[in-house]
């Protein structure tokens, strides 16, 4: 049985991870009690493989019921084996939602009506089970469809198999990216934006990629990255860990950024690797 602990910040995007996780075949129960998470567990195992694929949602709703999820995970491990998602994003990301849709953060009446407290003790209260998670998501500059398909991509598989390697590109003028265990900063590099015939095309052309990757020290960076990731993949592997996110940045996450990730996405594909990319600004003007 393929089982995931869905969680994290109030706001962050679990209704929509929900839905994509539906998308692919998982049967989801939402808001479900730490503590019913080994019965409901138990009674799908006792299903006879029908229901293969399970997410289980459990976050602060709970309210005191809350509290036990370290404990429930706790007695879940004892009979079945399970990953944890965590959703999270910026606190600023965070009260602009809850602004826009005028729903209640769970925890703002022990906050005298303050979004940025509630958000603030959520965020301490979830830091154990956040150190727990294998699997971390920050939304804070995704899109709904943007959120769908990396969900749709991370689990199109079988979650419970290896490290999930997952590549993306940004542009640091948007905010970095929080979500990353690598983070490497290619505006070294030379920027095809300034040049007049390229700047509105993307790295996921030819005539981009090729003027990037012309130059000496775009071979010899790419050169290093690739060898770097090639040691470091193994060690991650040894250690069990089962997402790692690379995150390649250039100014504006159009051209340098997109060129080196697509490299990367396509090395790690002919390794055999269990791989995605995205390009999260590639679309922003």
């Amino acid at each position: 049985m393929d089982l995931l602990v869905v969680t994290g910040l109030s706001g962050a995007g679990k209704s929509r991870a929900v839905d994509a996780l539906e998308d692919i075949g998982y049967y989801c129960v939402d808001n479900l009690p730490p503590s019913l998470m080994t019965k409901f567990a138990d009674l799908c195992a006792a299903s006879g493989g029908h229901m293969g694929r399970i997410a289980i949602v459990t976050d602060s709703r709970g309210g005191s019921m809350f509290a036990g999820v370290m404990a429930g995970l706790d007695e879940l491990s004892h009979n079945h084996s399970y990953k944890v998602m965590f959703l999270e994003a910026s606190t600023e990301a965070l009260i602009r939602r809850y602004k826009e849709t005028r729903r209640k953060h769970p925890l703002i009446a022990e906050h005298a009506g303050s979004i940025e407290e509630a958000v603030e003790s959520e965020r301490e209260l979830l830091k154990p089970i956040r150190a727990r998670a294998d699997y971390i998501i920050d939304t804070s500059l995704l899109s709904p469809a943007q959120l769908k398909e990396r969900i749709t991509k991370l689990f199109l598989g079988n979650s419970s198999s290896g490290l999930t390697i997952h590549c993306m590109s940004f542009g640091f003028k948007y905010g970095s990216a929080g979500e990353a265990d690598l983070v490497f900063d290619v505006r070294c590099l030379p920027n095809p934006y300034y040049v007049e015939e390229l700047k509105n095309h993307t790295g996921l052309e030819s005539c981009v990629s090729d003027y990037v990757m012309q130059y000496p020290q775009s071979k010899e960076f790419s050169k290093k990255l690739l060898d770097l990731i090639d040691f470091l993949i193994p060690l991650y592997c040894n250690e069990g860990k089962s997402q790692l996110v690379i995150a390649i940045g250039c100014t504006g996450g159009k051209h340098r950024s997109v060129t080196l990730s697509e490299m990367l996405y396509e090395h790690l594909k002919e390794k055999g690797y269990h791989v995605s990319v995205d390009h999260r600004d590639i679309r922003k003007s």
